[in-house]
């Protein structure tokens, strides 16, 4: 079998997150694994939402998807999540009906900050890389609202002069698969926003994530 993880927060998850583990699927992996954070190190969460209900938003969204799963280890091993300690326990739990390298999906907003993470080579040896296109410089002028509050030494994605941060192919010293993903330009911050705000965003993500959103009148939704 052939495995690709993708992890974030999913705060709240949405369409064009599917849409990059749909994506990934095409380069011959039988699984992507969701692995949602239980404390990222590289931002803080926003929205008050508990890691239940982000998991419980998981569940909503890919039911009914075979090839898609979700890994609760981050959830559930607790405190910060860093991916090294996510692949390993992961080798273990899948220990021979693995073929070949795990696959770690990022966004390249993500990607353009590996180096700061915890024992990127580690992670970089343990797995193939996978790179996300998530929004293009036109699309960040256009939408603007697309980074939560970073955390430690990460800028979230943003560059000293608030602009989008993409990677630079000739810099990056790991090497890595670029996917050709179609560009969708939203962002779980800018849901937040909208909802908060009481502007329309029903569209954005699956109907079991509005209706789970709206039942539990999650990130200030009134209706």
């Amino acid at each position: 079998m052939k495995l690709a993880i993708y992890g974030g927060s999913f705060n709240p998850i949405h369409n064009g997150h599917l849409m990059v583990a749909e994506t990934a699927l095409d380069l011959g992996y039988d699984k992507v694994l969701f692995v949602p954070t239980f404390i990222p190190p590289h931002k803080q969460l926003a929205g008050s939402v508990s890691p239940s209900s982000r998991l419980a938003m998981l569940e909503a969204a890919i039911s009914g998807n075979p090839k898609f799963e979700i890994e609760p280890c981050e959830i559930q091993r607790g405190g910060i999540s860093y991916t090294i300690d996510t692949v390993k326990f992961l080798k273990e739990k899948y220990r021979g009906s693995i073929s070949g390298k795990i696959g770690l999906i990022l966004g390249q907003e993500i990607a353009a900050e590996f180096g700061k993470w915890k024992s990127p080579d580690e992670v970089a040896a343990f797995c193939d890389i996978i790179i996300a296109t998530r929004r293009s410089l036109e699309s960040d002028k256009r939408y603007g609202i697309f980074s939560s509050k970073p955390s430690g030494d990460f800028a979230g994605g943003i560059d000293a002069q608030g602009q989008f941060m993409g990677i630079d192919k000739d810099k990056f010293k790991w090497d890595f698969i670029e996917l050709k993903n179609l560009v969708i330009p939203i962002s779980s911050t800018e849901i937040r926003n909208r909802i908060s705000q009481g502007k329309s965003w029903r569209y954005l993500v699956p109907s079991s994530v509005y209706d789970y959103i709206t039942a539990n009148r999650l990130y200030g939704c009134k209706q």
